[in-house]
């Protein structure tokens, strides 16, 4: 199935050398045309880009607060109910986590005394007028066991707040810094009260007070920056910034006019910082050292700039195309805020691709030459370095293939245990007041599945006490309250809350959410559930539901357009199983460093999670799926020039890494810098979603891209070519039909 490499000149073949160059050359027509349609309007296209920069940075700032969206899971029990809820009970409760103040009495003291009671009161009281609406419950207004802990000591009362406006996931923050503020140095019998839950913990682990969009840019752009100088050893290094930074702010301005037809989420100013200064300066990597290795080659000029663009420019509008797919794919899902992620993620790779194919020649052409000094590297020669490891795979492609087979297996088989859900909320806060209220819960038996309570909407003729007590017996539930109270209960509605004991992200907690769910539908048509838990739970089966048809999507479009590209059908085959296990290996690293804590409590201090939070499994796969292509796409469209320059696989798959392996490494390095940045902040979750990217980067550029990718292509031979004459036509190219390629002769390189 393969062939020694030769050792001289190209080999005799059907078709000749030349004509397969002439194919591929062929296929490059159109981007040539555009190339010397940019370089004959040189002034016109940098007056273009230069205005445009300067619009996107004076109207950043207000395309950012334009990324406004609520949350939502439509058509969903957990969220419909949600929704009613927050009708009814004037925003308070349902899709937002309470607050909780917590007070453990010292020895001795007991809730029933007059002194406790008062403080009690006296703790509602001033959350109430702290917080003006806000919906609450606790021992002294309501008499419940429900309250308290089994000895007695520890008691707690659940507060909603009404909702901020200005957030987008109904956190609020601001009502947690209110509530903390004004029970400060509150005491009961001579003991703290500390206010606790999800928002409360998020303020004192730091959340909102990273770094932030703008900085965490910057220190990606500067770690790249040193990544590039590394490369070209001169002034060339600033050419992949300056694209980076137009088409950033390009794409900030996009997004700003996509706000005026579709709410986008404020999460798209992330992809645009971090994703799109990988993408933007991997695209300007790729041509900038194709155009010196032309030149390195004997041409000069617009000739050189050409050249550059008809070989690694035609990779870099496939590898944008991908990377655009595996982001717009995100509209096959059910839920608003990933489709508005979809649409604005999408316009990144395309504008960085737009930049790389108008702007860049002309920088190219126009100051390109003086720009390369002092010159250190020479790019006459492929990596005498990459080179000679290729050559290592290639004598030993059965152990190089075995090898990160291996390594894949194992990473995709730790993914099989990846649980999805909400936070651990140990996981949020290491210390403050908040976390001593969670501690607090959680010693004296109340449990930490009480900062999630789930909420319980009664309509019609049953008996809201009724429907308390049942859900009050069931296992791993402290209590249910139905206060009477206006508050919660409004005519021929009323609210139950159900204090779960076990952690809401756990696999207790996850079952007690079956059995609550299970109690409520046999209570009667008019008792329905809501809740984060609950919510989180229909999103995850909204999401993961939907997620085979948003795979096949993807597969079935990147295929397509690959095998266009590389006139194949093995290679894009293998490249998009290729890339799923990648994603999957990146899910492993999660549930290792994470899910299970072998890491994140050395490298963060922060303990194992027990679960991923729901969306972030969902954007790894989105982003990596995409950005992972780019590599593969980077080495093929190398490896085929170089197979139709030669008619041998093993000479493609020695020159294609020689000459792409340096370029992958520092395109990988890039993008390992930016999600290091974004993992900068102080948010687990954004730590969580930062390892899972850099790791699923580095797995894709090593282990597969310089490891198992030329061990594979090495193996199959003439076959990684076969394109039959049916599929061609179908996708209006030359076929390569295995009689006309060279035979691959089994024999040691």
């Amino acid at each position: 199935m393969t062939e020694p490499a030769p050792a001289g000149g190209a080999p005799s073949s059907s078709p000749s050398s030349s004509q397969r160059s002439a194919h591929f050359l062929a296929a490059s027509g159109p981007i040539l045309r555009v190339t010397r349609v940019v370089l004959a309007h040189k002034r016109l296209v940098v007056c273009f880009w230069v205005l445009i920069t300067l619009v996107g940075m004076a109207s950043a700032g207000s395309a950012t607060k334009a990324l406004k969206q609520k949350f939502s899971v439509p058509g969903k029990e957990g969220w419909v109910t949600n929704q009613q809820i927050a009708r009814n009970f004037h925003g308070t409760g349902g899709n937002s986590a309470p607050l909780l103040a917590v007070v453990t009495l010292p020895p001795g003291q007991s809730v029933s005394s007059r002194t406790v009671q008062t403080g009690l009161r006296g703790v509602e009281a001033r959350l109430r007028r702290t917080l003006p609406g806000t919906r609450m419950a606790g021992f002294a207004s309501t008499s419940s066991k429900t309250f308290l802990s089994r000895d007695g000591r520890t008691t707690f009362i659940v507060a909603y707040p009404p909702p901020d406006p200005n957030q987008a996931f109904n956190d609020n923050p601001n009502a947690a810094k209110k509530a903390t503020a004004a029970l400060k140095g509150v005491t009961i019998a001579g003991a703290p009260v500390h206010l606790t839950g999800f928002d409360a913990l998020s303020v004192q682990s730091g959340g909102g007070n990273g770094p932030g969009v703008l900085l965490e840019a910057l220190l990606g752009g500067f770690g790249a920056l040193l990544v590039l100088a590394f490369v070209f050893g001169s002034f060339l290094a600033l050419v992949p910034m300056m694209m980076a930074i137009a088409s950033i702010l390009t794409t900030f301005l996009v997004v700003w006019g996509l706000t005026t037809i579709t709410e986008v989420s404020p999460i798209v100013q992330f992809l645009i910082a971090l994703i799109g200064l990988g993408v933007s300066i991997d695209y300007a990597l790729l041509v900038v050292v194709r155009w010196r290795e032309e030149r390195a080659h004997g041409l000069s000029g617009d000739e050189a700039v050409e050249r550059a663009m008809q070989t690694a420019g035609r990779a870099v509008v496939f590898s944008g195309t991908t990377v655009a797919i595996g982001l717009l794919a995100l509209v096959a899902l059910p839920l608003p805020f990933l489709r508005s992620v979809g649409y604005g993620g999408m316009l990144i790779p395309l504008i960085s691709v737009l930049v790389a194919m108008t702007l860049l020649p002309v920088v190219l052409s126009k100051i390109g030459s003086r720009l390369d000094w002092p010159h250190v590297r020479n790019d006459d020669k492929a990596s005498r370095s990459w080179t000679g490891w290729a050559h290592l795979v290639v004598r030993r492609r059965w152990i190089a293939a075995l090898g990160a087979a291996l390594v894949l297996a194992a990473l995709v088989l730790a993914a099989t245990n990846l649980q999805l859900g909400i936070s651990n909320v140990n996981t949020i806060a290491k210390r403050g007041d908040a976390k001593q209220g969670l501690l607090a819960l959680q010693r004296s038996g109340i449990g930490s599945g009480s900062i999630v309570p789930h909420e319980v909407l009664v309509r019609g003729s049953t008996s809201p006490g009724a429907v308390a007590a049942r859900l009050s017996a069931l296992e791993d539930v402290h209590g249910a309250i139905a206060p009477a109270s206006p508050q919660w209960r409004k005519p021929g509605t009323a609210l139950v809350d159900v204090f779960a004991t076990p952690d809401a992200s756990s696999a207790s907690g996850r079952s007690s959410l079956d059995r609550v769910r299970s109690a409520v539908r046999a209570s009667g048509p008019g008792v329905h559930l809501g809740g984060l838990a609950a919510q989180n739970d229909d999103f995850i089966s909204a999401v993961y539901g939907n997620f085979p048809l948003m795979i096949a999507l993807i597969a079935l479009i990147t295929f397509v357009l690959l095998a266009r590209a590389f006139r194949s059908l093995l290679l894009p085959l293998k490249a998009v199983v290729l890339n799923v296990i990648s994603v999957g290996a990146a899910w492993g690293v999660l549930e290792l460093v994470w899910q299970a804590g072998h890491g994140s409590q050395q490298i963060w201090g922060i303990a194992a999670t027990g679960s991923v939070t729901a969306w972030i499994p969902l954007m790894v796969f989105a982003f990596l799926f995409g950005l992972s292509m780019d590599y593969e796409v980077f080495i093929l469209a190398r490896m085929r020039e170089e197979y139709d320059a030669s008619g041998s696989t093993d000479t493609a798959v020695v020159r294609g890494i020689g000459r792409t392996g340096r370029l992958v490494t520092s395109a990988a390095l890039i993008l390992f810098l930016a999600f290091i940045s974004l993992a900068s902040g102080p948010e687990t979750e954004v730590k969580v979603l930062a390892t899972g990217l850099a790791a699923g980067i580095l797995l894709d550029a090593t282990v597969i891209r310089a490891l198992l990718v030329p061990a594979v292509i090495s193996l199959f031979g003439r076959w990684n070519w076969w394109l039959p004459h049916l599929p061609a036509r179908l996708l209006r190219v030359e076929p390569s039909p295995l009689g006309r390629l060279r035979p691959e002769l089994e024999g040691s390189r």
